[in-house]
């Protein structure tokens, strides 16, 4: 039976430039090449977890403009349910302007509509998060909505991962009831150094790292498992492809471990780094698997 996911986040319209170098402050150089892509960290892992042969459901909102009916009319081409999605009139729909340069990127966010996803949109839609088996959440929509799904969610025995980006403060009340808290390294180190009672939570930390792969604790040790070898053209969607990856392989099998899932996420995250664009990289589930069957790891 494929898994049911349900995502609570944002939808972006990625504006994706490639240039040789990144400029100085004040500095005007040329880039390479310009696209459009469809992105946001809620519909990318979205994408990701349909991909990989989930039925997925996602809640979030839009503009009422272009962006918005393409973001729409996308996330159902790619077999995501959109029935969760509200338009909201008057306001742009969410973007991200990200900057590719020697196969790194960096990102501002505009949210725009994203910032309209509030606790009673979420409460709207709560049947879809009963119904789901896990649910991804991240932080590009207000912090009231997320708390809102966490609550959903734990009544109804839905597991809950929260990939904690962009890194922002988080009540105790949230990360006690989540199951899985995944973020980067970077993320990680932040969060540590604002939140002294973290490691009291440790348990729930999957922390990647890159091409170092990630790491996490169980009974009370820290685990390593390392990153799949590739030849990167552009990093971004890696971090949303292993999250949705993650949601999936935590509930195809029945008491998978924590470390197969996770090694059947970083193929997956592995494998979106090889292409340009968020979503345009993501693969599927046959590709994984001949990945993790070459064995060709870090």
């Amino acid at each position: 039976m494929p898994v049911n996911v349900v995502v609570v986040g944002s939808l972006n319209m990625d504006l994706v430039t490639t240039a040789p170098v990144t400029p100085k402050q004040g500095e005007t150089i040329l880039g390479n090449e310009f696209n459009t892509n469809p992105g946001g960290k809620g519909a990318n892992q979205a994408v990701a977890a349909a991909r990989l042969g989930a039925n997925v459901d996602i809640i979030g909102c839009v503009g009422n403009d272009t962006f918005g009916a393409e973001l729409i009319d996308n996330l159902d081409t790619e077999n995501v349910s959109t029935t969760g999605i509200d338009t909201v009139d008057n306001v742009s729909t969410g973007i991200a302007s990200i900057t590719i340069t020697e196969g790194d990127n960096r990102i501002i966010v505009v949210p725009g509509a994203n910032d309209y996803l509030t606790p009673e949109r979420v409460h709207n839609k709560k049947e879809l998060i009963e119904n789901a088996d896990i649910m991804l959440l991240q932080l590009e929509v207000p912090l009231p909505a997320i708390e809102e799904a966490v609550q959903i969610a734990k009544i109804n025995n839905v597991t809950i991962i929260l990939n904690p980006a962009p890194i922002k403060e988080l009540p105790d009340s949230i990360l006690s009831d989540i199951d899985w808290f995944t973020p980067n390294e970077h993320e990680m180190e932040i969060f540590t150094k604002n939140t002294p009672n973290h490691s009291k939570h440790l348990q729930k930390f999957i922390v990647t790292r890159g091409k170092e792969g990630l790491t996490f604790h169980c009974n009370n040790q820290l685990t390593k498992v390392s990153a799949y070898k590739v030849s990167p053209l552009d990093t971004t969607g890696a971090g949303d492809t292993f999250n949705g990856a993650l949601a999936v392989a935590l509930k195809t099998e029945k008491n998978v471990s924590l470390e197969n899932a996770c090694l059947f996420a970083n193929a997956a995250a592995a494998l979106s780094t090889t292409k340009v664009g968020a979503q345009s990289g993501m693969p599927n589930r046959k590709e994984v698997e001949k990945l993790i069957k070459t064995n060709s790891m870090t």
